[in-house]
């Protein structure tokens, strides 16, 4: 069914953030007595939240400075601010939400510093999303909890059950489906179980997006 609005996800759904910030944590988890590589830590924080990463990675022995989250979102901001590409597609696919006149948003468990970083240096698609960008801070609970998909379908007018969601994590098709939307789960580089499991429909490349959408 055609949706009357889009909800995306920010990192790994709009910029190709990911593989940057994975980095980053793992070499600061080693540092601090938890060796981890990229690899790890995207398989075990995706779609999380710093405050919860550092939790964990605290239990797992882990010797983080108290201000460890301010800490590392200083290394991210600088290192995405060398370079943050656009996931391939993305600019198709609001292209084609554009001709249809269909409303789209963003929402990201990550601050809104990190997205004026990130989409900032596209200032195309920045400026297409003005007004429309979302965080966790703009609402009580992050991702899985429902509060920031309800938040953006509110702002957009729409009703939740009329809006579909773009995800590339778990915690985010959570929220999806605990909102009562339909999920699409974005997932390039594996078969998309993990999302399926959780109530999505994966995909493979944006490209295919639009007719998932019925577009």
């Amino acid at each position: 069914m055609r949706p009357a609005a889009v909800l995306f996800d920010c990192d790994g759904v709009l910029v190709d953030s990911e593989p940057v910030t994975d980095r980053v944590i793992a070499e600061s988890f080693t540092r601090h007595g938890l060796p981890f590589d990229a690899g790890e830590v995207h398989a075990l924080f995706l779609g999380g939240t710093m405050a919860g990463v550092a939790e964990t990675a605290r239990h797992l022995g882990a010797d983080l400075p108290a201000d460890w989250v301010d800490r590392i979102y200083e290394e991210m901001f600088a290192a995405l601010a060398l370079g943050t590409a656009l996931i391939p597609g993305i600019e198709r696919v609001l292209d084609t939400l554009d001709a249809a006149r269909i409303p789209y948003a963003v929402g990201s468990n990550g601050p809104h510093r990190k997205m004026e970083i990130t989409l900032g240096q596209h200032p195309g698609l920045h400026d297409r999303l003005r007004g429309r960008i979302f965080s966790r801070h703009d609402v009580a609970r992050p991702k899985p909890a429902p509060d920031l998909y309800l938040h953006a379908a509110a702002v957009l007018g729409v009703a939740p059950a009329a809006c579909a969601v773009v995800e590339d994590s778990v915690p985010g098709a959570r929220a999806a489906r605990a909102a009562g939307m339909t999920c699409f789960g974005y997932a390039p580089r594996d078969d998309g179980a993990r999302l399926a499991a959780e109530g999505a429909r994966p995909f493979a490349a944006m490209a295919d997006l639009p007719a998932l959408l019925g577009l």
